[in-house]
């Protein structure tokens, strides 16, 4: 028998939530392997390993957010918010893909020890960047819906925590700028801080926004069936 309509509201619940733990796994990693304490611990190698990784579950979230933001129809009057929703999640993809590619690049090198101390995994300038332009359609998107400071609504909590998080993304990226005619990193310090703060606040915000465990019902079966 076909299924019924409503069986598309779980699935939707489904992937709403392997998004996002994709972005909670993803940030995780990411900070994990920003502190020196990790780094020094497990060494460059696995350092760049649990960058990467990290990247990839951000990729497979950013994914699956593009796939339910729902491309708004070509001559249609599409919502304002919509259409800022689709290009956030455009923007976010993009980067995250960015992301794939430079901490490939760094796995891929096998740096030493010693290379690690310059050259290690760094926030990638564009990545960043488009972390930020999406962040701020999200807010364009939710000021929409929600006023632009409203404590009480989750998606303005989550949406300005993810731009703070994509504003310390960028500075992470500036201070990991190699100094001109020299092997040093402007500043190593605030670069892995900026890192972990970035992935701290796309931590939460994740979690913030993440739906409810569906609660089983007898006719759930039927329903479905």
């Amino acid at each position: 028998m076909p299924k019924n309509r409503t069986s598309s509201a779980p699935r939707r619940m489904l992937r709403l939530r392997r998004e996002s733990w994709g972005f909670v796994i993803g940030s995780f990693l990411f900070g994990l392997a920003a502190t020196r304490v990790f780094g020094h611990a497990v060494g460059p190698q696995l350092d760049n390993i649990t960058y990467f990784v990290g990247s990839l579950f951000f990729t497979a979230a950013g994914f699956i957010q593009l796939r339910l933001s729902g491309r708004p129809v070509p001559g249609a009057e599409s919502h304002r918010v919509e259409r800022y929703d689709w290009w956030a999640a455009v923007v976010q993809f993009a980067g995250t893909l960015l992301f794939n590619v430079s901490t490939g690049v760094a796995l891929i090198h096998g740096l030493t020890v010693e290379q690690d101390r310059v050259w290690g995994w760094r926030p990638d300038l564009f990545g960043s960047t488009a972390f930020l332009v999406a962040s701020g359609m999200a807010v364009v998107a939710t000021t929409e819906t929600d006023k632009l400071w409203d404590p009480h609504a989750r998606n303005w909590r989550s949406t300005w925590l993810n731009m703070i998080g994509s504003v310390a993304f960028g500075v992470s990226a500036v201070a990991a700028f190699i100094v001109l005619g020299t092997d040093v990193v402007e500043n190593a310090g605030v670069a892995d801080l900026g890192t972990f703060v970035g992935a701290g606040c796309f931590l939460v915000a994740a979690l913030l926004m993440r739906p409810p465990q569906p609660r089983y019902s007898p006719n759930q079966a039927r329903t479905v069936s």
